[in-house]
This record gives structure tokens, sequence and C-alpha cells, in this order.
């Protein structure tokens, strides 16, 4: 039997970076190891997070390879046949230095999926399946309060963007701020209990999907 291959493109959170020391969570406490596990042997999930990665802008502090229009081609052609992408970015499209409304945030997602949908990775060269996932939303009091700042407000708008570009494409969607919240030590981050319970959620999400 051919396994499934499921691929996960996102930021710190897919990473899997963790409040408390700010280093990588193990394999195991990740989301995406969560999904894995639950997967078994049936799916191969791919974990492509990278911490500062944007949905379409160039960061001028970190540099261009932070954003995500960049790497997508690359990593969708490397890894084909995709059955399955999951996407879960924008956070860092909050940071001041970019200055961007919720509306273009959803622009850059909206980019995004329109290059998986005609990317052609999926299996027998048709697209791959997208769940979109609307990140957890930052909280006022944060660790990185100067970088995110004013973005609070933005924050709480983007998963109603996020459902829309979900409905608008016929896309799996899933909304992770009702089912974590992130993490008091740094406002931005899940904690490793957080990350269980996204993983689990997903998991259930992605076993419908597949069916």
């Amino acid at each position: 039997m051919t396994k499934k291959t499921v691929l996960c493109y996102g930021d710190s959170i897919t990473w899997g970076k963790n409040p408390a020391d700010e280093k990588r969570m193990n394999a195991n406490e990740r989301w995406t190891g969560v999904l894995g596990n639950g997967l078994r042997n049936d799916y191969s999930v791919i974990e492509e997070g990278l911490p500062g990665r944007t949905t379409v802008w160039d960061d001028p502090v970190n540099g261009a390879y932070k954003n995500g229009l960049n790497y997508l081609i690359p990593c969708l052609d490397s890894h084909r046949p995709i059955d399955l992408c999951i996407l879960m970015l924008g956070t860092n499209d909050l940071k001041k230095r970019f200055s961007l409304s919720a509306t273009e945030i959803a622009r850059g997602i909206t980019v995004l999926v329109e290059v998986i949908k005609k990317s052609g990775t999926g299996p027998e060269g048709s697209a791959p399946k997208i769940l979109l996932l609307a990140p957890p939303k930052i909280t006022k009091s944060s660790k990185f309060s100067d970088e995110f700042r004013n973005s609070y407000n933005k924050s709480q708008k983007l998963p109603n963007y996020y459902a829309k570009i979900a409905n608008d494409y016929s896309l799996e969607f899933l909304d992770t701020s009702k089912i974590i919240v992130a993490s008091e030590l740094d406002g931005v981050h899940p904690d490793v209990n957080e990350h269980l319970k996204l993983g689990n959620a997903v998991l259930k999400k992605v076993k419908e999907i597949m069916e």
C-alpha cells in the first residue's frame, strides 16, 4: 500500500517553538508529531515549519528567505505527490514592521492557496487537497509586544477572513483559536499541552478528509 503524504507548511508554531525555553519541542510533542503518530504507518507527515515565515512578504530584518511564497513551489515539487497540504501562516505578518491589515494578510494566504491549487503536485498531477488552519490569536500582553504592537485586534479578525477564504476556494478549514491558546509566557506560541490538543484536533480532521 502506498503511503499518503501530508505536508505541513507553516512558521514557528509548526516548527514547534517552545515558549518555555525558546527551543524546539521534541518530535512527539509538536502538533505535527502528534498528527504523525496518530496517522501511523499509512501516512508520511512532512514538517515544513520555518520560524519567522510570512505568507508572501520579504522580511527586512530576518531576510527574504522568510517569505513563504518563495519556498512554496520548490517545497511542493520536492515532496510530490502530496495528498494533503496543511497550511498555517499569518502570525508573522502581524509584526509591526510589515504594517499589514488583516485584509492584506488574508490576501497573502489567498495567493498561497492559489499556488497550491495550480501546482499539479497532487496524485497524478492533480492539486493537493488543502486544509487551511487559522493560527491561534496573539495575546495583548506579549513578550514580543514591541514587535507585534497594535496587532491584537488584527489577530482577532483573522479567523473570519480565513473561514471566508476556505469557503470561497472550497477548502477544508479549522480555526485553531477555538482549540488552543498562546502561552502567557510569550503571547504568541502555544505550549506543549496546547500542541497535543491541536495535534489531536488536526488528526481527527485529516481522517475525515482522507476517508
